[in-house]
C-alpha cells in the first residue's frame, strides 16, 4: 500500500513538472504515454474482419474462408501458423513506427506493444516464448537498439511470458529490400537467420510468438520461422505492430530495412 502511494505521489509531481502530452502532436492528455482524441481517431486500429494468417484487413467477413483465411493464404499459407497486427500501417501508425525505428522515439514502444497485446491475446498463450526479429550487429551499432527487442520485452512482460531477446541471430547484413519483388526478397533472406546454439535444445516442442514492428511481404519473418522450426519449435505465430495493406501504389521505401 505504501509503495502504491509513493508511486502515485511521484507521478503527481512528474505530471506537474512535465504535463502529459500526446505522443504524436504534443497536445495535452490526461495521462502520459497516450494519444489525444484527434490523433487516436486517425489511428488505423486493426480489427475484424482480417485474415488469421497474414492479418490483412478484409472488406467483409464473407471474403474469409472457414479457417478465417483470405483467398491468398488459402492458396499458399505463410510459414507461420497465425498472424496478428495491432494497426494498419498507414497515417498515424506509420509515423509512430518509423519514429520508433529511426528517430530514437523509444516512448512509442510501450504504446505500440500494448495494442499488440490486445491484438494477439489469443496467440500469446501460456507457455509461449516471445522472440523478436533480430537486426545485424553492424546495423545495431548504427541504430543502438533493435525496435523489435523493445516491443517483444513489453509484450512478454504484459502477459507474463518467457522472453528470448537473443534466440535468433542475423548471420549477414542484407541489402535494403524495399524495391525487391517478393521472390527476390525471399531469395535474399535465404540462410540469413539462425538460432543461437544455447537456445537450440530449449525450443523443442515450444510455441513461439515472433515479434516485429511491421509486416510487408513476410520475407524476413519467413526466414525467422524456418530457423525456429529447424531448431524444433512446434508452432510459430507472428505478432507485429503494423501490417502494410495490399493496395497498388503504396509507398514502402522505408520498410523491411532491417
Amino acid at each position: 500500500m505504501a509503495v502504491k502511494l509513493l508511486r502515485a505521489a511521484g507521478q503527481f509531481v512528474l505530471d506537474r513538472l512535465y504535463p502529459p502530452a500526446c505522443l504524436l502532436c504534443g497536445a495535452d492528455t490526461m495521462q502520459a504515454g497516450l494519444l489525444c482524441g484527434a490523433c487516436f481517431v486517425r489511428l488505423p486500429v486493426l480489427g475484424p474482419p482480417c485474415c488469421a494468417a497474414c492479418a490483412q484487413p478484409q472488406a467483409s467477413s464473407a471474403l474469409l474462408g472457414a479457417d478465417g483465411l483470405c483467398a491468398s493464404c488459402e492458396r499458399r499459407h505463410p510459414a507461420w501458423e497465425q498472424g496478428r497486427a495491432a494497426f494498419v500501417y498507414d497515417a498515424a501508425a506509420r509515423d509512430m513506427i518509423l519514429r520508433l525505428k529511426y528517430a530514437d522515439r523509444l516512448e512509442y514502444a510501450a504504446f505500440l506493444a500494448g495494442h499488440m497485446v490486445r491484438a494477439g491475446q489469443d496467440i500469446l498463450e501460456a507457455g509461449a516464448l516471445v522472440v523478436p526479429v533480430p537486426v545485424h550487429r553492424w546495423r545495431l551499432l548504427s541504430r543502438r537498439y533493435n525496435q523489435a527487442v523493445l516491443l517483444g520485452r513489453y509484450v512478454a512482460r504484459a502477459r507474463g511470458l518467457d522472453y528470448g531477446p537473443d534466440v535468433l541471430e542475423r548471420l549477414r547484413a542484407t541489402v535494403r529490400l524495399a524495391r525487391f519483388s517478393r521472390g527476390a526478397r525471399r531469395q535474399e533472406m535465404q540462410g540469413v537467420m539462425r538460432v543461437r546454439a544455447r537456445w537450440r535444445t530449449r525450443l523443442r516442442g515450444r510455441t513461439i510468438v515472433l515479434v516485429d514492428d511491421m509486416l510487408t511481404t513476410g520475407a524476413t519473418a519467413t526466414a525467422c520461422v524456418q530457423a525456429l522450426r529447424d531448431a524444433g519449435a512446434q508452432k510459430v505465430h507472428l505478432l507485429v505492430a503494423g501490417v502494410v495493406p495490399e493496395r497498388p501504389g503504396l509507398d514502402i521505401d522505408l520498410q523491411e530495412m532491417q
